[in-house]
């Protein structure tokens, strides 16, 4: 396995990276596995020397999460988990997606309570919300960050105009910043290739050692 610098955090972490919305709960979808099932893949990505996790709070509803955590019981030191928050988790709880403070607050507490860990290696916003001032979204970020509840933040498929602004932001109000894009790219879909690959280059390039390298593309398709 070859190992890469994420961003500009220091992580060494594999350069492929396993997505984790496979693993959870068919209740949720079909195709999605259980959980010996989804253990089995885990220890063989681990066996291969993947340390790189990639999951969401809403990928089986929680589930994907738990079963991650599981799996990286007594090895949580030498792994690095991102997982992410956007999507509304309960139909009857508005505040339960979105990115409100309220709605990130409670939903990182919830998602580690699931990984069983104290600390994210990487908390990423699902997509962008519309509903709510990019300034109070970077704020409860950094805020996360303070609180030792997360180490580093991204951004996940969003057009580049948010992710500059979400980035100028930052440095306008000294807030921690975006880490990472987790870009929607596939070999169908190649639409980063126009702006935000271009865009995340031209960072590292002004920025030196400030680097905005997208992890390990997951394909989606």
């Amino acid at each position: 396995m070859e190992y890469t610098t994420l961003g500009n955090t220091g992580l060494d972490v594999s350069r492929l990276c396993l997505g984790c919305m496979s693993f959870g709960t068919s209740d949720w979808r079909d195709w999605v596995l259980d959980e010996d099932e989804s253990h089995e893949i885990i220890e063989r990505a681990i066996d291969l020397g993947i340390n790189f996790f990639d999951t969401a709070n809403m990928y089986s509803v929680g589930e994907s999460e738990r079963v991650l955590g599981d799996a990286l019981e007594g090895r949580r030191e030498e792994s690095v988990v991102a997982t992410k928050c956007y999507f509304q988790m309960d139909e009857d709880n508005p505040h339960s997606g979105g990115l409100s403070r309220k709605a990130i607050e409670q939903e990182l507490a919830a998602s580690l309570d699931r990984l069983g860990m104290e600390t994210a290696d990487l908390y990423q916003i699902h997509r962008w919300d519309y509903d709510t001032p990019i300034e109070e979204t970077l704020r409860t970020l950094d805020d996360a960050v303070r609180r030792s509840q997360v180490r580093y933040i991204g951004g996940s498929s969003m057009w580049t105009y948010q992710f500059a602004d979400a980035l100028h932001t930052s440095d306008r109000l000294g807030l921690e910043r975006f880490a990472t894009m987790q870009n929607h790219y596939n070999l169908l879909y190649r639409e980063e290739e126009r702006e935000m690959l271009p865009y995340c280059q031209q960072r590292d390039d002004a920025r030196g050692n400030r680097r905005l390298r997208p992890p390990a593309p997951l394909f989606r398709g």
